[in-house]
């Protein structure tokens, strides 16, 4: 008899079944979130899993035959997730993603863009600091300020691309949606707190409270003028225009999430174009003022004097572009539509899935939950969509920048005043030009300085509301949001009123904030790109640096030095 013969006359015993285990109850959410982006931040859900609206008691049936469908028992990670599918990951090139980042007003919207990352770089781009340009212009001259101009116009599109192209790291598939998470990443966390936290608070609540002092004023100047000399109403005081501009700017800080102010910082970049568009054309129109004269300034002292009233010039151009502390919270909600990922694998059936349309619960499970990760793809990543609109934003903003600076120069020369080209325009102008320019100047500085403040306000307002996610590892309540904001909006009411001289220390200000625009970009490009030592790229970027590292102290001991010299005029709440 054959071995096999004998092999079939034995009898083996019945591998036993397993013990049939209890069903997973449907997980519970309410209708408004089961395809909200924060659904997919809940713990990792089985692929059996459904989810159901809360309100709803889950339908539950018994089945007739008591034997359990699957001998096995359920693998709760997904088939997505094994060795063998880490060439899928690579191919699609998935990008880790901060679980709480749903929660927050920066990231909980993803579907930007190009026209909307213009329209918030160009509102962030263009600001009243533009106006101011033209001081600098009598201490360098023409040919040294047009020179500086254009040169750090260059210099900080550069860096401005560096922090686009930094924004996704393709080692890690990390994505760093804030300036200051991405210095952590590169310099350490408590370097990075040393070098930006200052510098970002600056950026942000010091603009608001500019925004602020400059709003209230333009209010009182519109009521002015629209009023006329034979007014006999009685005018609110500084501190209450102060007050009306920042109820305004708190009623509209209540748009959740970067997403939704779009439109807003839309009208802010159009009237922001509009009244430096006004501001120029006027006063070339008008022509030259007598006795304007082009010599750049020459002082009785000589040396120290000469030199920090040249780096006080220098901070002055160098101030005027801002915006790149937004860069990062712009580019981030361009996860999902833009950015080319369209097509998903759903780890509960291995098909192709379209994430720009619903679908039903068993299909669309939590993508790559283990690791919370989204694909981007390499034909089509964030960077693209991001970099045409800053492209776009900054055409515009050069055709701003350079006319306000030329040509107020060449109409005010040395005459233009220390506050710029609107002080300038009202100062010169307010009886030779008609009332309804001079109001609708004032009007759209106004709009503008609103519209600007929900951008320059959404980091602080990300800042304030990661506190309370951190800790209770939830998103806020619903009137916990507004609660924030306004808070936050008449604490910077407070202080502008307290300390309405702060305009007197923006060289000091701004040559602490001048790392974050020329300098730390490029040294976050050597740490995390590692270019080749000694090339081309290498010395691009370690010059640019240093330069920055060094133009930032200078004028910072400048502003130090003209405080220490002259003094400041110190009026605690008494705003004129």
């Amino acid at each position: 008899m054959s071995e096999a013969d004998e092999a079939s006359n034995y009898s083996y015993p019945v591998t036993p079944r397993l013990a049939s285990t209890p069903a997973t109850p449907p997980i519970s959410a309410p209708p408004s979130q089961i395809h909200s982006p924060s659904l997919s931040r809940s713990p990792l859900l089985a692929v059996g899993d459904q989810i159901e609206p809360a309100g709803k008691t889950p339908r539950t049936s018994t089945p007739k035959n008591a034997t359990p469908r699957n001998l096995t028992p359920r693998i709760r990670t997904p088939r997505f997730i094994t060795p063998l599918g880490s060439p899928i990951r690579k191919a699609l090139k998935l990008t880790r993603l901060d679980p709480q980042d749903a929660w927050l007003p920066i990231t909980e919207s993803r579907n930007g863009n190009a026209y909307y990352a213009a329209f918030h770089t160009l509102c962030a781009g263009i600001g009243i600091q533009a106006l101011v340009l033209p001081v600098a212009f009598p201490i360098l001259g023409w040919a040294w300020g047009i020179i500086f101009l254009t040169l750090t116009f260059i210099w900080q599109l550069y860096t401005l691309y560096i922090l686009v192209q930094l924004h996704e790291n393709v080692e890690t598939g990390m994505r760093y949606s804030r300036y200051l998470q991405l210095c952590g990443v590169t310099f350490g966390e408590k370097l990075a707190k040393w070098l930006a936290f200052l510098p970002l608070l600056q950026l942000s609540a010091g603009t608001c409270v500019a925004l602020i002092i400059v709003g209230g004023t333009s209010m009182k100047t519109f009521y002015q003028i629209t009023c006329g000399a034979t007014c006999t109403s009685q005018p609110l005081t500084t501190v209450e225009w102060y007050l009306v501009f920042t109820c305004a700017a708190v009623v509209l800080s209540q748009l959740p999430n970067l997403n939704s102010i779009a439109g807003v910082s839309l009208v802010g970049a159009i009237t922001a174009v509009g009244y430096c568009t006004i501001i120029w054309v006027v006063s070339v129109a008008k022509g030259r003022l007598p006795g304007v004269s082009y010599n750049p300034v020459q002082t009785d002292k000589e040396g120290i004097v000469r030199a920090v009233d040249v780096l006080n010039a220098l901070g002055i151009v160098a101030f005027a572009f801002r915006g790149h502390n937004l860069s990062l919270e712009i580019q981030r909600y361009f996860i999902g539509k833009t950015c080319g990922a369209t097509v998903v694998p759903c780890h509960s059936c291995i098909q192709p899935l379209d994430v720009n349309r619903p679908h039903p619960f068993k299909c669309i499970q939590r993508l790559d939950a283990t690791v919370a990760t989204m694909p981007s793809s390499e034909k089509h990543p964030s960077t693209v969509p991001m970099w045409k609109g800053v492209k776009f934003a900054y055409l515009i903003i050069a055709t701003c920048l350079f006319p306000i600076a030329i040509g107020g120069y060449w109409a005010y020369g040395q005459l233009i005043p220390s506050g710029g080209m609107l002080v300038a325009l009202i100062a010169f102008h307010a009886t030779d030009t008609s009332r309804f320019i001079l109001g609708l100047t004032s009007l759209f500085v106004i709009i503008s300085a609103v519209s600007s403040f929900q951008i320059y306000g959404m980091p602080m307002f990300d800042d304030l509301e990661s506190l309370y996610v951190r800790r209770k590892k939830k998103p806020c309540p619903w009137w916990l949001r507004p609660l924030i904001r306004a808070i936050y909006g008449f604490f910077m009411f407070f202080i502008a009123v307290a300390i309405p001289f702060l305009g007197s220390l923006a060289g000091l200000i701004g040559g602490i904030a001048l790392p974050v625009t020329l300098a730390y970009p490029c040294f976050m490009w050597l740490k995390v790109k590692k270019p080749k030592a000694y090339g081309p790229i290498w010395w691009l970027n370690w010059v640019l640096g240093v330069l920055g590292i060094i133009l930032s102290v200078l004028v910072t001991a400048s502003g130090i030095y003209v405080i220490a010299d002259t003094g400041i005029k110190v009026s605690f709440f008494d705003p004129q």
